[in-house]
């Protein structure tokens, strides 16, 4: 079983999307933990109806923060840290343990528009998704809007994520995608929890898995699943304007805990974007 950590601030129509296509496509049975962020829109009581399990903060927080009270009250020994703004593919879950034990990695992401098997291929979804933006920019982000650019980018979704699947079968690459990242505990108990005091905590994440392979060669460093597809709306949340993290003056910059010598060693040829 998986415990899936998400956190929210508002955008009720998404989180449908969110939930719908994570209950249709999840094979396994989960444990689903939610951070509110102090939502206004009916996002909390919603998930609350869904029978998630809802812990409810009272402003904005970054996300390592709420990802590690997740942690703090997950029953699994896997954890699946998804943003909210995405759309799973067929059984991702099955495929991505399946991928774990395979590749004997004990972290590990979906690939997505951020980055597939080549850079010119990661650079062809991303032009073509920009388009897709573009051509929607005006237009308030309905769940029937978000749905449609959903189909305009990927046709069947059903049939992208199978044939994929059949090109990419346990195949991984080394690097990371951040809107789906998935470790299990032994990967907690060797890497320690989210850095709270950084928000951008999936280049971090990576690089102290990176750092530990390197160093101890207890863990491989995280991969990412080029058979496991997962859609990201991008900048969803960003745009929707939430307010300012409560924690944010103690986030500081990754280039304030590593030093430029670190960050040429640890990310050296990841294209991750």
């Amino acid at each position: 079983m998986i415990s899936i950590i998400t956190a929210i601030h508002n955008q009720l129509e998404m989180n449908e999307i969110f939930w719908e296509n994570l209950k249709k496509y999840t094979h396994y049975p989960f444990e689903l933990i939610i951070i509110d962020n102090h939502s206004s829109d009916g996002s909390k009581e919603f998930f609350i109806e869904k029978g998630a399990t809802v812990i409810a903060n009272q402003a904005n927080y970054s996300y390592p923060y709420t990802q590690n009270q997740g942690i703090k009250i997950a029953t699994n020994d896997i954890f699946a840290f998804l943003n909210n703004d995405i759309i799973v593919s067929p059984n991702w879950d099955q495929k991505i343990l399946d991928s774990m034990e395979k590749n004997q990695l004990d972290v590990i992401t979906v690939c997505g528009i951020e980055r597939v098997e080549s850079l010119d291929k990661t650079l062809s979804l991303g032009r073509r998704w920009k388009l897709i933006k573009n051509l929607t920019g005006f237009i308030p982000k309905t769940k029937k809007l978000l749905t449609a650019m959903h189909y305009l980018m990927y046709g069947n979704w059903e049939s992208f994520s199978a044939k994929r699947y059949k090109q990419f079968k346990n195949k991984v690459v080394e690097g990371f995608v951040g809107n789906s990242v998935i470790f299990n505990r032994k990967a907690l108990d060797l890497l320690g929890l989210w850095d709270e005091r950084i928000q951008g905590a999936d280049w971090d994440l990576y690089i102290r898995s990176k750092k530990r392979a390197l160093e101890f060669a207890d863990i491989k460093p995280c991969h990412i699943a080029l058979d496991v597809f997962n859609h990201h709306y991008i900048r969803l949340t960003q745009k929707a304007k939430p307010p300012v993290f409560a924690d944010a003056a103690s986030i500081i910059k990754l280039e304030e805990k590593w030093t430029k010598e670190e960050l040429a060693l640890y990310l050296k040829d990841n294209l991750s974007t």
